[in-house]
């Protein structure tokens, strides 16, 4: 395959794999046709995430569309894994507030980038200045967890959150539970203590 000026023959893989075939997932993002349509072709799988899997549904199902143009019959969210952010606590809003720092160096980092959706000029230098991330106007964590981008609050609420995402998308197996950029490493490992311990007992492999 073509490759940054050259063609592509070989990928070495270090170690080696145990099983072939490799799965190989790609990101979804822009989830055109022609991207999409070669991603079906070589059986490549999707990743919807980043903490908007939720807000990207246009996304999954142009995913399905395209295993449909290629004769492959799907359920919706099959192939796919959906990343969801999420931080578990007493109360929601404990959640929100034990959060909110590390939501906001998440927003300074990926805002520009566009992740957080589309911004002015003015509220990127607003996200850059020391303090100016609540005067740009992005969405607080409290409002992305109003929209279903984040979860925050209890373990039993995040299991009937996912719950909820598993009846949406009857097709779906995986998902990828993350917590935002800038989460100290001590944070991240209790809150996946947390859902090990608490949410993902509630969800089995027939």
């Amino acid at each position: 395959m073509p490759y940054r000026g050259y063609d592509l023959k070989e990928l070495t893989l270090v170690p080696r794999p145990r099983t072939l075939p490799v799965e190989c997932w790609q990101p979804v993002v822009s989830a055109g046709d022609r991207g999409l349509d070669f991603m079906i072709k070589h059986g490549m799988k999707g990743i919807v995430g980043g903490g908007s899997a939720l807000m990207a549904e246009g996304n999954i199902h142009a995913f399905q569309r395209a295993h449909e143009r290629a004769g492959i019959e799907t359920a919706l969210g099959e192939n796919l894994c959906l990343g969801i952010s999420y931080h578990i606590a007493p109360t929601r809003e404990q959640a929100i507030r034990e959060a909110t720092p590390f939501y906001e160096e998440h927003a300074k980092l990926f805002g520009p980038l566009g992740f957080l959706g589309p911004l002015k000029p003015e509220q990127v230098d607003a996200i850059d200045r020391r303090g100016g991330i609540r005067d740009s106007g992005i969405p607080t964590l409290e409002e992305a967890v109003e929209r279903g981008s984040w979860y925050c609050g209890p373990a039993e609420g995040l299991v009937d959150f996912l719950k909820a995402v598993e009846e949406k998308f009857p097709g779906l197996e995986a998902v990828n539970v993350q917590s935002a950029m800038g989460t100290p490493l001590a944070v991240m490992l209790e809150q996946l203590d947390h859902f090990g311990r608490d949410v993902m007992p509630k969800f089995k492999r027939d």
